[in-house]
């Protein structure tokens, strides 16, 4: 899998998160605890990536935010909504990003 397609994977796993937790997060909190594992592999996978200079401040910016992002909505977010929110919009600035790759 190249690079794009590894961080467009991330970007709808971001979307799904923030969709589901939106929805009803006690209702999905097995799946959404499902793909935050899988993007973590995903964001691991491209450590050792390349990136090209015009998206490489804007990924060094997402993995920053990610892990309490991610540790937030492991642990129960205190507003699911506005959860919700970083993540889709994480999500939505990685798909328009991508096409920098």
């Amino acid at each position: 899998m190249d690079t794009r397609a590894k961080i467009l994977d991330i970007a709808m796993n971001l979307n799904r998160v923030g969709n589901w937790a939106a929805d009803d997060y006690k209702l999905k909190r097995e799946r959404i605890k499902t793909f935050l594992g899988s993007t973590t592999v995903y964001i691991r996978a491209l450590d050792s990536s390349t990136l090209p200079p015009s998206f490489a401040g804007t990924y060094s910016d997402f993995t920053k935010a990610y892990p309490s992002l991610e540790k937030e909505g492991l642990n129960y977010p205190k507003d699911p909504i506005c959860w919700a929110e970083k993540m889709m919009t994480w999500g939505n600035i990685l798909t328009h990003r991508s096409k920098l790759i």
